[in-house]
């Protein structure tokens, strides 16, 4: 069964085959480096890792994957005038906006940003490319734009014409037209633009943007680059002219994405820019979307503080399908985390469990079919996760875990959150209140037991009653 995914440009689900074949060229729309992101952000990092992933190790791909850092150019409220958001985060932590002040907010967060990535167990991709290191190939983008009549110089810029015979027309990706679009929240109004639509491609440092820190000379004068023009250039730059697959939230369809396609199908003339634009839906806290300006963010640290792992986290984006709105809950979280234990304690039994006990039945190869089927059906996680499980009961019914070890290993490298775990010493805190627990289980003080197992929970471990006597593990 052919991997199917469903295509935003196109509004239905398509067969994936690559531009050259046996090898994938993938972009990710990176972080913006003003603040730490949060678990929301994530999710959308998490499918694109989701996707590499079943594209690597599930259909045996060479992927060459791109995800940008963001650290100029993207205006408060993406809009095309006011402040730089790593600017203005500048001013609010250091009292000042230079130059070095500005780059060491961008570059404290995208450390933390990359520390977020490696605890969710995010693999690396082949190329991290900075905004303010791809400036030449912007200038260049800009330039090839203007000649070939598809953007105009004004006062305080240089923009993109959307009435330009784009080669996609405008609006296509996000069901948007020219004729209904009208100036709005995320389109500013500027009395120098033709339309209200038309975009920044670069920006000069003249009016409202005169004091912005970061510039660059160019033909027009100093300036920095408008945000949408900056995945163009270092797609462009690493993975050629025509790319197989864009992801991303689903926030960056518009005005983001449908901007990329426009500049860099016009500037490069060929279409389609990206075969297969893929979405991730967002995630809501409550009824709300998650979001900075509501406040309602949650990140990392949150997670662990409330007793589980960036680990629970993964699985939990994972387990949902991920053009489906997940209402964030503590209780979703709380069933991930054991779902996920389950999964990796049938783990631990087949690698246990010796070659000469597998089944004959090979029913174990159903199984795998069953998930690989439902992966290539646009990612179908809950129907794989669904085929897991079958296969656990299935196998420890006909004593079979040891002929499930290829399948694990499948798994293991698809969903990346059962990886096996180390215990480390147990600190000495954790374990006085082990023993603490214990005295109060042989005084039958249930109550005392209970709270003691949550105060052992919030330091990062788990305790379990067996039969000889309590088992901790690492969280």
């Amino acid at each position: 069964m052919p991997l199917k995914l469903y295509n935003t440009l196109t509004k239905g689900e398509e067969e994936f085959s690559p531009i050259q074949e046996g090898k994938v060229r993938m972009y990710t729309c990176g972080p913006t480096v003003y603040g730490r992101p949060h678990i929301g952000n994530y999710s959308s990092f998490l499918m694109a890792d989701l996707l590499r992933r079943w594209l690597q190790y599930g259909l045996g791909y060479k992927v060459t994957h791109v995800k940008n850092i963001t650290d100029v150019g993207h205006l408060v409220a993406d809009a095309e005038t006011g402040e730089d958001k790593v600017e203005k985060q500048a001013r609010e932590e250091h009292g000042e906006v230079t130059h070095d002040s500005v780059i060491a907010i961008a570059r404290k967060y995208e450390q933390m940003y990359l520390e977020d990535e490696r605890a969710l167990n995010l693999i690396e991709p082949e190329h991290r490319p900075r905004a303010t290191e791809t400036i030449p190939e912007m200038i260049a983008l800009v330039q090839s734009l203007l000649q070939k009549k598809h953007a105009y110089e004004t006062e305080d810029g240089i923009y993109f014409d959307v009435h330009s015979d784009p080669l996609t027309p405008y609006g296509t990706l996000s069901g948007n037209t020219l004729e209904n679009l009208e100036s709005g929240a995320r389109i500013a109004v500027d009395e120098n633009k033709r339309h209200p639509a038309d975009f920044a491609l670069w920006k000069k440092c003249v009016g409202k943007n005169e004091n912005h820190v970061l510039r660059w000379d160019s033909p027009w004068g100093p300036g920095f680059p408008g945000w949408h023009i900056e995945c163009s250039a270092m797609s462009t730059r690493f993975l050629g002219e025509q790319i197989d697959v864009h992801t991303g939230g689903e926030d960056n369809i518009f005005p983001h994405h449908e901007c990329e396609i426009a500049q860099s199908e016009c500037a490069c003339g060929k279409k389609p820019f990206v075969r297969m634009w893929v979405h991730k839906r967002r995630i809501n806290m409550g009824e709300e979307k998650m979001s900075k300006s509501l406040g309602n963010v949650k990140t990392l640290d949150d997670i662990r503080a409330a007793g589980f792992t960036p680990m629970d986290l993964r699985y939990y984006f994972l387990s949902v399908h991920y053009r489906t709105q997940l209402k964030f809950t503590e209780k979703g979280l709380e069933d991930a985390h054991k779902a996920r234990r389950k999964i990796m304690e049938w783990m631990g039994e087949v690698e246990e469990s010796k070659e000469e006990k597998d089944s004959k039945e090979a029913k174990e190869k159903e199984y795998e079919e069953k998930f690989r089927a439902a992966m290539n059906a646009d990612l179908n996680t809950p129907g794989a996760l669904a085929a897991v499980f079958d296969c656990m009961a299935w196998s420890r019914t006909k004593s079979a875990q040891g002929s499930c070890k290829k399948f694990v290993a499948l798994i293991r490298d698809t969903f990346g959150c059962f990886e096996p775990e180390e215990v480390s010493a147990i600190p000495a805190e954790v374990r006085s209140l082990l023993d603490q627990r214990k005295a109060a289980r042989d005084a039958k003080d249930f109550a005392a037991s209970d709270e003691l197992r949550d105060q052992i929970r919030a330091r990062g471990y788990e305790v379990r009653d067996e039969a000889g006597g309590q088992r901790v593990e690492k969280l």
